[in-house]
């Protein structure tokens, strides 16, 4: 790490108003403490060391003394400690301080600190409480370049989509059989065009199948049937190792003639889409941050007095980054409540979804706040069914 690191680490902790950030790990069971601190997974950490970075002024380094190199790659004064009694010893000149951890309520994707570590902590005097929003502060905020990245990214799925859907139409139209897994295959293929890269295989479902908002194609998957709805849902990002996702989901149905109640019940969602973006430029244009729990909130809220409260079965977006799943603010109020506040540099998707037992519908769109304004990646967003 070097000092512009540390300087980083520190403005953030000011910001969140805290008297400083505990780093921990113990056989690397906190890949998040080695990424934010650049230290490599593949040094030996069979026992517990702690980093603490102050709010300002010099870190300190509290690593056992059979490891006592495993944090030279850092700044900060060494403190070697050989048995427990030493380690509590040490940790009691944080007393009276709160200080952030890797642990949070709410968010089981960055809570690594165990509840024994947590208890010894408390017992040294010392107030711990979420690094969220310093995690998000630091990785999950991004950068002009990083943007550029995950903008890049977006524009290739969308251009994507569209020519996948040029296919399906063309199998419709020639009464060709066409499988889910299919239509998977073209995906990938688009990807790879683009030299864009995946953590998984694209969603594809037909059917009933749309009603299951993690399907998983099995081989070839389902034959899609005329009348049958499509659920489109890709994920890719760039090779490097700062390249930023992007993460859509578009709806077709196969056929021409679309039913009036899909009609309603996707314009619908649309419109809980479109509330999202409104309520977070309203707030913005006022000067308010919202929370990814307000947003959500205001999307179910919507949805509910439309009749959908039993259909609604996730969260309306994630933060992301460098991960699909990223570090920053979730759109969630109901799974895993997220009071982050959406600043300069969050990236996210708005993705609400309605699932049945015949079919389901979920439109997906990425969202960026850039100088106190929400922006929408790629190119533009649906608004209506994709038909052949």
């Amino acid at each position: 790490m070097n000092t512009l690191a540390l300087e980083k680490l520190q403005e953030a902790i000011r910001e969140e108003g805290l008297d400083g950030w505990l780093f921990y790990n113990f056989h690397h069971r906190d890949p998040l403490a080695d990424e934010l601190l650049g230290l490599s997974v593949d040094s030996t950490n069979s026992r517990p060391w702690f980093y603490m970075v102050p709010e300002r002024g010099n870190p300190v380094k509290l690593v056992h003394a059979i490891e006592a190199s495993i944090l030279d790659s850092l700044p900060g004064t060494k403190v070697l400690y050989s048995g427990k009694d030493q380690l509590n010893q040490s940790l009691r000149q944080f007393a009276g301080k709160t200080l952030a951890a890797h642990r949070d309520n709410n968010l089981p994707v960055i809570s690594f600190l165990d509840a024994g570590t947590t208890e010894n902590l408390a017992h040294a005097g010392i107030q711990v409480v979420s690094a969220a929003s310093l995690i998000q502060r630091i990785k999950g905020l991004l950068s002009e370049e990083d943007l550029e990245s995950h903008k890049r990214a977006a524009l290739g799925l969308y251009e994507i989509v569209e020519e996948t859907w040029q296919v399906v139409s063309e199998h419709f139209h020639t009464n060709k059989t066409l499988y889910e897994g299919d239509i998977q295959s073209l995906i990938l293929r688009g990807m790879e065009k683009r030299n864009l890269f995946t953590d998984h295989p694209p969603i594809v479902a037909a059917g009933a199948h749309a009603g299951d908002p993690h399907y998983e194609v099995s081989r070839k998957g389902s034959p899609v049937l005329k009348g049958e709805i499509i659920q489109l849902d890709l994920w890719a990002r760039e090779s490097g190792q700062r390249a930023i996702y992007a993460d859509i989901s578009w709806v077709g149905f196969y056929g021409t003639e679309i039913p009036s109640p899909l009609k309603t019940i996707f314009q619908d969602l649309v419109d809980s889409r479109e509330r999202a973006l409104d309520y977070i430029n309203e707030n913005l244009s006022r000067g308010i941050r919202p929370t990814g729990a307000a947003v959500d909130r205001e999307v179910r809220k919507l949805l509910i007095a439309r009749g959908y409260e039993g259909a609604i079965q996730h969260r309306t977006g994630h933060g992301i980054d460098t991960e699909c799943h990223g570090s920053g603010v979730n759109i969630d109020s109901i799974e895993f409540p997220d009071d982050r506040k959406l600043l300069d540099g969050a990236c996210f998707s708005i993705e609400p979804g309605l699932y049945f037992n015949d079919y389901g519908f979920r439109t997906e769109i990425d969202v960026y706040i850039y100088q106190n304004h929400a922006y929408i990646s790629g190119k533009e967003r649906q608004f209506t069914l994709l038909t052949p």
